[in-house]
């Protein structure tokens, strides 16, 4: 129950992603709307507090699924979760100082988590040959899959949605400090 929970909500921020990117390449090529001028200003007013809650929903998410639901964590997963548990620090120090340099430290660590969370998600799909999950010291191989909804959501995929969106979403806000 609670796996099919985060995957409607991480289909929904899929979604919503797609779109907005969509509406950010329509206005690059000039066609600017005033959707896309009020979503960026929503945006910008908050996006402290929307990577706040995308980054604890992902850091608590996977402690779901490992501490509850009792998945045991590949080596894959352990490196994805170096990256993203401490966002949510990060983004609340800089939403209690009222500063906008997280932007660039996200920015980077969403990069790597990026890259790990799609060559696991690539692992699953049995796309890319497994380099290091396997042999010695593995408790479960990392192309397993626990569960798989609406044909494409898995764990990996969960947190290759995060960290896409985190990066996304500083790549604009570091634009914005830049001007």
């Amino acid at each position: 129950m609670g796996a099919y929970f985060l995957s409607v909500i991480v289909l929904l921020c899929n979604a919503a992603t797609i779109v907005g990117v969509f509406i950010y390449l329509l206005s690059i090529l000039g066609i600017t709307s005033q959707l896309w001028k009020d979503v960026k200003k929503l945006i910008e007013r908050y996006a402290l507090q929307i990577l706040l809650l995308i980054s604890t929903s992902a850091t608590f998410g996977s402690l779901y699924f490992s501490e509850i639901l009792g998945f045991t964590p590949c080596k894959l997963c352990w490196f994805q979760r170096i990256f993203m548990y401490p966002m949510p620090v990060l983004f609340l120090t800089s939403l209690y100082k009222k500063t906008k340099d997280i932007f660039f430290y996200a920015l980077a660590m969403s990069v790597l988590g990026v890259f790990i969370a799609g060559y696991h998600y690539l692992l699953q799909l049995n796309v890319t040959p497994s380099l290091f999950c396997e042999g010695p010291g593995s408790q479960v191989s990392c192309g397993e899959i626990y569960f798989k909804y609406f044909g494409y959501i898995t764990i990996p995929w969960m947190s290759l949605s995060a960290f896409l969106t985190i990066f996304l979403m500083s790549l604009l806000m570091i634009r914005n400090v830049k001007k």
